[in-house]
């Protein structure tokens, strides 16, 4: 299934599972994460390739930062569009595995919880690489495959469910070797969906304090290359 027609007939449910006591709980761990990793910064120019409703963009429009979206579903991104009005976030529809940019052109790239839904994820990233510039940084989260959510999801896959059944599940190993330079990860969501908010807090600042592996949510940093300081060395 082409991957612009799973999320379809999902936009409202996406944005509707994110105001739930859990998924609030979830989107916050999400982003904290997602900005510590981005450090996103006032005038610089990032692109959201999988941008979705843009759940996860609110918080990097909100430092001053210029977002391009990209996202293959229309009902995704009208939803995008209608509450986002009253920031900079430029909407385009395309496909994240061939950018319609130019190379060098953004100061940062992140994509969020899109790469799953794409079978040659080494030919997406090196796109993100391609229109980040030199010394520029790619920050892609997923869902971890070490994660008990990743296990419970390919149960579902395997029940044919509507979402799950076109995921990739990867390691932060799996997502690491997806590109030449080095890269660093971190997860979050440590905890499960059915647990109690405030104990799924304790549980989740305990377990980034212990640096596990496991959190359903991976997301991976890489630093894109500078030719002109590594010549100077």
């Amino acid at each position: 299934m082409d991957p612009k027609n799973i999320f379809d007939e999902w936009s409202k449910k996406y944005d509707q599972w994110f105001e739930t006591p859990i998924g609030k709980l979830i989107k916050k761990f999400e982003n904290t994460l997602i900005l510590e990793m981005l450090k996103p910064k006032g005038g610089e120019k990032i692109l959201d390739p999988g941008c979705g409703t843009g759940i996860f963009t609110d918080d990097v429009l909100k430092t001053g930062a210029q977002v391009v979206g990209l996202e293959l579903s229309m009902p995704m991104l009208l939803g995008a569009s209608k509450k986002r009005m009253d920031y900079p976030l430029y909407l385009v529809q395309g496909d994240m595995r061939a950018l319609p940019f130019d190379k060098d052109t953004f100061d940062k790239t992140i994509s969020v919880t899109a790469i799953e839904f794409i079978e040659d994820a080494r030919g997406a990233i090196e796109e993100l690489f391609r229109v980040t510039r030199p010394g520029g940084c790619i920050v892609v989260a997923t869902l971890n495959r070490l994660s008990p959510w990743a296990s419970r999801r390919a149960e579902a896959a395997k029940k044919d469910h509507p979402i799950f059944k076109h995921v990739f599940f990867r390691s932060p190993e799996d997502m690491l070797a997806l590109a030449s330079s080095a890269g660093v990860f971190k997860t979050a969501v440590h905890f499960q969906k059915d647990d109690d908010p405030e104990e799924a807090e304790v549980t989740e600042c305990a377990c980034r304090n212990r640096g596990l592996e496991t959190g359903a949510f991976l997301v991976v940093r890489w630093i894109k290359p500078n030719p002109e300081k590594l010549e100077s060395m």
